[in-house]
């Protein structure tokens, strides 16, 4: 599948879905649903923004009967006040259940029958199927989805969580069982961390912001890093992790969205397609990622002995070479970012949660100072969102001593009496609306495949490659400093400053 222009005659513009609306979650009784689909509904649900006669029915291989069923969605939903739970007993009386299987026409015939009895004598039946599966029965359940539950008047939507495939053939593939039977505009690839308020707040900050615009390129920016931090192993998922390692499960899709956001030139507008052409032409621009620009690490046991290694998993081979934590360089090359490195950093096990963007800008003319910090923009995506920038001030006093300091927008302080949406209800909403600004098109997952399907075929291939040991609870391989200090990154010293805001670390 050769880079090819856009055609527009795939992409219909957005349409609301308002009622006749019938919501369908696959994998009802699995963890994804559990954690993140059914609260997410719920949160919709008690805001007022689903559609008025909406129904939800929960499908899985999972035999159990109702009252089972409303006994486990309401233990997936926290509510710490009354009020929510009354919302709560109006939310499960709206869903139901049917048990079947993934590969057979049988059940898929019996769930159709369900919904069209949920839905009565409507004309329009509006459905919107949430695939909370693995991916192992992507192709199955979305062709007899399409041939016994397709309505033959309404709109149909298909969500489809990562991953999508595991390397550049095998996303094809999925991509080429579902292009005959489900059109792109009816396709919503879900990537949760395009649903996140800071991520989503990026283009806002650049282009809105004319002191960006301006210095927004190679000629200001030294580098830009972006961090993804879990304080967790696996924990009894390795046999699932080992799949994919933390290369395909966060970099190849999170974090490089990311990056597509900070570096993708200023589209058109805010539609979907404008936005998603514009992703797609950094991602072209992005060579391979290159094995010398890589490391990649695996987590013990910790120090002190009380947390496991990424191995005393049962669930994980004894020989495993799959990567817990990787470091990695990218580069684009274009006129705005040529020699700009962009440094993505991804782990498990690590000492605290944490996502965040660190654009550090190059030295200020010498001359007057000797030797000044760097300037740095930094995004705090989760958690505690914040936006700060780190500037160098005078110090109070009678002298002309210098001191770091911060321009700090922390949400929690700035927005107190605001709610920030967890990231599954505003892709869930998105959905509703036919926007898909915020999912990932079919040109542009095969860009993304492309830069990192080498690297990963070179790190499976040569068994004398393993990753680095590092302690569970620590910041990761030990040569994780010098490896991003030799692509120009310069740390601050901790002695001198410290976001005030937060124990703040330099990953």
């Amino acid at each position: 599948m050769a880079d090819k222009p856009v055609d527009e005659s795939k992409y219909a513009g957005p349409v609301e879905l308002k009622g006749n609306t019938l919501i369908v979650v696959l994998g009802a009784s699995g963890d994804l649903a559990k954690k993140k689909t059914f609260p997410a509904l719920f949160g919709l649900y008690r805001n007022g923004f689903l559609p008025n006669d909406i129904k939800i029915v929960g499908y899985a291989r999972t035999k159990m009967d109702h009252e089972e069923y409303i006994k486990r969605v309401k233990s997936y939903i926290k509510t710490p006040i009354k009020e929510m739970e009354e919302q709560l007993g109006q939310f499960v009386g709206l869903c139901s259940y049917i048990s079947g299987q993934y590969d057979q026409d049988e059940p898929f015939i019996h769930l159709r029958k369900h919904m069209e009895e949920l839905e009565g004598d409507r004309e329009e039946r509006n459905r919107v199927f949430y695939m909370a599966l693995p991916p192992s029965v992507f192709i199955s359940v979305s062709e007899h989805l399409k041939r016994n539950c397709y309505p033959e008047k309404g709109i149909t939507r298909l969500i489809v969580e990562k991953p999508f495939g595991k390397d550049l053939s095998s996303s094809r593939k999925l991509q080429k069982a579902l292009e005959p039977i489900w059109k792109e505009d009816e396709l919503f690839r879900i990537d949760h961390y395009l649903g996140k308020e800071m991520v989503k707040n990026i283009l806002v900050l650049r282009f809105g912001n004319e002191f960006f615009g301006a210095t927004w390129n190679r000629n200001h920016i030294h580098n830009v890093q972006i961090s993804f931090k879990e304080p967790f192993g696996t924990e009894g998922r390795g046999g699932y992790f080992d799949e994919f390692g933390i290369i395909r499960d966060v970099m190849q899709n999170h974090l490089l969205q990311v990056l597509t956001l900070l570096a993708m030139e200023r589209p058109m507008s805010f539609s979907a397609e404008d936005i998603r052409d514009e992703k797609v032409r950094v991602l072209r621009a992005c060579p391979a990622v290159e094995p010398k620009n890589v490391i990649i690490g695996q987590y013990k046991k910790s120090l002190d002995g009380s947390k496991p290694g990424y191995k005393d998993d049962d669930t994980v081979p004894e020989d495993s070479r799959c990567p817990t934590f990787c470091a990695m360089a990218c580069f684009i090359k274009n006129e705005r970012w040529d020699g700009v490195p962009f440094i993505l950093k991804a782990g498990k096990a690590l000492n605290e949660q944490k996502t965040e963007i660190r654009i550090q800008f190059r030295d200020v003319t010498s001359g007057i100072f000797k030797d000044i910090p760097r300037n740095e923009l930094v995004i705090r995506v989760q958690p505690n969102e914040s936006v700060y920038i780190k500037m160098n001030s005078k110090q109070p006093g009678l002298s002309m001593n210098t001191v770091v300091t911060e321009l700090d927008l922390t949400y929690r302080r700035r927005f107190s009496d605001l709610k920030i949406p967890e990231a599954y209800e505003s892709l869930i909403l998105d959905a509703l609306k036919g926007d898909h600004s915020n999912f990932v098109r079919d040109d542009e997952l095969d860009a993304s495949w492309r830069i990192f399907t080498p690297l990963l075929h070179y790190l499976d291939e040569h068994e004398e490659i393993t990753p680095m040991e590092y302690p569970y609870g620590s910041r990761g391989p030990l040569v994780l400093d010098e490896f991003t200090a030799s692509y120009g990154y310069r740390f601050s010293d901790p002695k001198t400053y410290q976001w005030t805001q937060s124990a703040s670390s330099n990953l």
